[in-house]
């Protein structure tokens, strides 16, 4: 039995607690879509579904965690009856030299920004595919221009970056594929790097020149606003003065 009945599409979001998307789902909101929400953080989830009002629900999901998306998933379906746009988001950055000492880093890594955004397309893929939806992943610069100290998160996103390219091929015309390669973004993402010098760096490189959240958030709206004919298949966005 479907909860409530309204009209719009229904946009989920990973990682909507903050950042690029929360920006995503006020954007989104703005353009009419109602949202499910997605994250472990739910004090957070429920500030900006409270801010948005009632077409937005928050739904406290860790992409690691299938059973969780599952459980999403189907809490979707029963208050809107399906999504229609799914944004991968959820990921994280620690950036650092390459050694035993990070593995356990870049096994989370793996585990968010690639297996996560897997998980949950595989979960959403046929409530996505009713009717014609979206897909949008979150990649970044890193997955075009590797560098050192940021091999294992090159890693993940020169991977999805593949795989989003393959799913274009095999889900058109049900299910439009958009990828999008933001570079330097003032998010939280640099506050969880451990190793200092790591660390250090990228916040000089932010403080310096990187752009808002909001930024990214109306590419990603433009893109999926698009008429149905066509599709938005790859944005690579940076800040201006960024050099790589």
């Amino acid at each position: 039995m479907i909860e409530e009945q309204n009209t719009g599409p229904v946009a989920v979001i990973t990682g909507a607690s903050s950042g690029i998307g929360a920006a995503t789902a006020r954007a989104l909101a703005a353009h009419g879509y109602r949202l499910a929400l997605l994250a472990r953080r739910v004090d957070r989830l429920e500030q900006l579904a409270a801010e948005l009002g009632p077409t937005a629900v928050a739904i406290a999901a860790d992409v690691t965690d299938r059973s969780a998306l599952v459980a999403a998933a189907d809490r979707v379906h029963r208050k809107f009856d399906g999504a229609d746009l799914l944004v991968n988001n959820a990921g994280v950055m620690l950036l650092g030299p390459f050694s035993s000492a990070q593995r356990d880093e870049a096994r989370r890594m793996v585990e968010v920004n690639l297996l996560g955004a897997m998980t949950a397309t595989e979960v959403f893929l046929d409530q996505l595919r009713d009717g014609g939806g979206d897909l949008v992943n979150i990649s970044s610069v890193a997955g075009r221009t590797a560098r050192a100290g940021n091999a294992a998160y090159a890693a993940t996103k020169w991977g999805m970056n593949g795989w989003s390219e393959a799913l274009r091929q095999e889900l058109q015309p049900d299910i439009r594929v958009t990828l999008i390669e933001p570079g330097a973004v003032a998010t939280e993402l640099t506050d969880h790097i451990t190793d200092l010098a790591a660390k250090q760096g990228a916040e000089r490189l932010y403080a310096q020149l990187a752009i808002t959240a909001d930024d990214v958030a109306e590419v990603i709206a433009f893109a999926v606003t698009r008429p149905r004919r066509m599709t938005v298949n790859e944005i690579l966005l940076r800040p201006t003065s960024q050099p790589g």
